[in-house]
């Protein structure tokens, strides 16, 4: 019967270690998933939305209640001592968040563009030595691989030379034609 019971209180506190591990991982997982979305621009911008519908709304509010307030004064009913919000701030923090949604927009272009980029230029997958019985029908052979990267080098060295020529034009030019 101590035996059983022992038994049981073992199991009831690896029941108890595992849920705290799992809660553990799903918290990590979560974590990681927040960092993730921080740097996806996709998602920031969807975050911003809102709080760019809010900014407007108060823009526009801002703008209204100044507007009844210099109305105000123009017609001789109120005095210029009450405060109203400022109109600039709120205009400035607009634009603040115009801008940070401008970067996300940009930055998402840019990934999409690396991304188009990439699969034009290196459209099929070579199949690791990890997974080998795992072998796509779009994947490439090794020395296919090793060809276009090949043909790669060949590229940039030519763009690199292209460059250093260009560089010794310029500088050949920066330098006074009686001097030589």
């Amino acid at each position: 019967m101590a035996s059983q019971q022992q038994q049981a209180v073992g199991q009831i506190s690896q029941v108890g270690i595992s849920q705290t591990a799992s809660m553990q991982q799903q918290q990590q997982q979560q974590q990681q998933l927040s960092q993730q979305q921080d740097f996806d621009p996709v998602h920031r911008f969807k975050m911003l939305i809102p709080q760019l519908k809010e900014s407007l709304q108060n823009l526009m509010k801002v703008a209204a209640l100044n507007l009844t307030h210099n109305t105000s004064i123009d017609n001789g009913v109120k005095s210029s001592d009450t405060s109203v919000q400022r109109f600039d701030k709120s205009l400035e923090e607009f634009y603040a968040l115009c801008d940070q949604v401008e970067l996300c927009l940009r930055l998402a272009y840019e990934c999409l563009s690396q991304s188009i980029d990439s699969a034009k230029h290196s459209p099929n997958l070579v199949p690791t030595a990890t997974k080998p019985d795992t072998v796509q029908t779009e994947s490439m052979s090794y020395a296919q691989y090793l060809s276009m990267i090949k043909s790669q080098i060949s590229c940039a060295k030519d763009i690199h030379n292209a460059l250093l020529e260009c560089a010794k034009k310029i500088a050949g030019k920066g330098q006074p034609q009686g001097i030589m």
